[in-house]
């Protein structure tokens, strides 16, 4: 039997929940899925991101949030315009994709991608 997955989300607990919240809502625009006392909930493209807590840690160089964005250039725009300065700017990798490096107030790594339109990740692989 293999287990079954009904939901996921990732947990980010910051050292300031209220700076790393306004990031991620104000900065970032993430909508809202649920609030609650000890955190926030975001909807996330297809899943979730959850500020919970008080972390004590900081943020690791070994994890990072991966977020497809529709246009890079226009999501850069937008984000210097508040302020964020990318930590590396935009650069078409070597698989194909374009991203740029952003961080949250913690140091979270944040890539932003945007996929173009022929590459794999975008064409129906489907046989006809």
């Amino acid at each position: 039997m293999r287990m079954q997955v009904l939901s996921s989300r990732v947990l980010l607990k910051p050292r300031d929940r209220d700076t790393t919240t306004a990031f991620y809502r104000d900065t970032l625009g993430l909508a809202i899925y649920r609030e609650f006392p000890a955190g926030t909930v975001f909807f996330l493209g297809q899943g979730f991101l959850e500020v919970v807590g008080e972390g004590e840690g900081g943020a690791s160089p070994d994890v990072a949030l991966w977020l497809q964005v529709r246009d890079l250039a226009d999501a850069l725009a937008e984000l210097a315009a508040k302020g964020v300065e990318p930590d590396r700017g935009a650069r078409l990798e070597p698989w194909g994709l374009h991203e740029a490096w952003i961080s949250d107030p913690d140091g979270t790594r944040i890539v932003l991608v945007e996929i173009p339109a022929d590459h794999p990740l975008r064409v129906d692989v489907r046989q006809p």
